[in-house]
This record gives structure tokens, sequence and C-alpha cells, in this order.
């Protein structure tokens, strides 16, 4: 079981991944102050980058707006960043062929598993992606549990990698995931090479498609709301905080902030 956040070593963070759904927003919503905690984040010199399912539009707009050192999206399909001279990049975790084979395989499978499932449709957001599909669960349908875990066991009878976020099913075809991104990311931008024993770098999410992060990443902090899912999920955080959603990163920042004698402001 995760422990507490409290016990977890912050000294050494020089940076944060973090999802976004359920992470950083509360009720589908992203709060004023987790908005603050991020340039908080970023103000004290830390390192901050997304990682999230979302469609690579989303991605774009979040790499432009928010303060942010870069973002993985599509489940690691592709990353934002910018260049020397702050241009914005965008880079791919496949060849354009390969993208374009699997896109075209992949809609077609997506489409015979929706035909199946009462209900289940694409996420409305679908439509801003490049790489990966997703069908909505929790967000505008209302499928549940049960639903969503037949969409992934149909998916996956059909080859397609199938994991759930906290509102979509996120299907893709290729070899690639958060964790492959994260390490692309930090090699191709940063020069490093993350390594599971790294007490450098905290990984904070709450879902299903986080886990191959918790695994990986020694400081893996779930917010609350991953106790939802612990019983279920096939690695657990090593930390939890005590606030769900974006409250629980806003508690993440103010502990990595305090340890770095900068601390976070009351709520």
């Amino acid at each position: 079981m995760p422990r507490p956040l409290r016990e977890a070593d912050l000294s050494a963070v020089r940076g944060v991944f973090t999802d976004v759904d359920g992470t950083l927003t509360t009720g589908h919503k992203l709060r004023s102050q987790t908005l603050q905690a991020l340039e908080r984040l970023s103000a004290s010199g830390l390192r901050v980058v997304l990682v999230s399912g979302r469609p690579a539009g989303w991605g774009e707009a979040w790499a432009r707006q928010l303060p942010v050192d870069g973002v993985i999206v599509e489940n690691g399909g592709l990353f934002f960043t910018r260049n020397a001279r702050g241009a914005l990049r965008k880079v791919y975790a496949e060849p354009p062929a390969e993208r374009a084979a699997n896109r075209k395989r992949l809609t077609t499978e997506v489409r015979r598993v929706l035909a199946r499932v009462p209900g289940a449709r694409l996420s409305v957001d679908s439509a801003y992606t490049e790489v990966d599909l997703a069908v909505d669960y929790n967000e505008e349908a209302r499928l549940g549990d049960a639903g969503a875990a037949r969409i992934e066991s149909l998916l996956r009878e059909r080859g397609v990698t199938a994991v759930r976020s906290s509102v979509h099913v996120n299907c893709w075809l290729g070899r690639f995931d958060k964790l492959s991104a994260t390490r692309l990311f930090a090699r191709r931008v940063w020069g490093e090479r993350l390594d599971p024993t790294d007490s450098r770098y905290v990984y904070a999410g709450d879902s299903f498609n986080d886990a191959p992060m918790f695994q990986a990443f020694a400081l893996g902090v779930g917010v609350a709301n991953v106790r939802a899912v612990l019983d279920r999920i096939d690695a657990p955080p090593a930390f939890i905080t005590r606030a769900p959603e974006g409250r629980g990163f806003e508690e993440l920042a103010k502990a990595i902030l305090a340890r770095r004698g900068r601390p976070g402001r009351e709520e």
C-alpha cells in the first residue's frame, strides 16, 4: 500500500511529471490554486512536464499556454517541447508510415468494438487526436466500470492496447506508452537517462494508465482518488496525498517547495 506523502524524501527533486485528468483537474476543471501550484514550481526552477492521454490538439494548447517545460500526450504517442530558439517542436514516438498504417487499422478495430457495446462512443475530443483514440466511459458518457472493462477486453482481443484513464478508455497500436515517451523526452530534450531509483523526478497520477509510471518512479505519487483503483491497478504509487485530484497535486507541490526552502502558500 502507498505510504503517506509526508514520508517521501523530496529533497533532491528537480522536476515533476504529472498526469492531468483527475490529478491536476478537480471535477474535470482546473482550479486557479492548481494553476498557481504549477506556476510556483516553474518559478522555483523545477521542470514540469504534463503526461496525458488527451489529444495532440490539447497538448499544443497546453504547451503554449501553461507554465510547463513539455507536454506528452496520447499516452506517449507524441510530445511537445521547445527548441533553443523557443519555437515549439512536436516529436512523434513512431515514423510517419507506421503511424499512418496503425491509425487506419486502429480506426477500423475501434469501430467494430463500439458496435458491440451499447452506448459506447468515441470521446468528443478524439477528433483532435493524431495517434490514439479514446472511448468515453466517464466524461459525457456513463458506462461505468463494467462498460469500460468490456471495451478494454474487446479491444485487447483485437490486438489493440487499451487502458483506462479517469474519463476514457484510451486505445492505440504501437510500441509506446506514457513511460517510454517520458524516457524519450528526457533523453531527447535534457540528455538524461531516467532511472527507477532516480530521486530527482516525481510522477503524479491517479488511474490505471499511470501504473507504468508508478512502477518506474521511486517517487511515484498518487493523489488520494487513486484509492478507488488500488485493488485493480497493475502497480500502485509509492506515496499518496491526503487530498484528492487537483488539491492533492497542490499538496505535493507545497511539499516539494517546502523541501527547497520555499514553502507553498496555505489555502
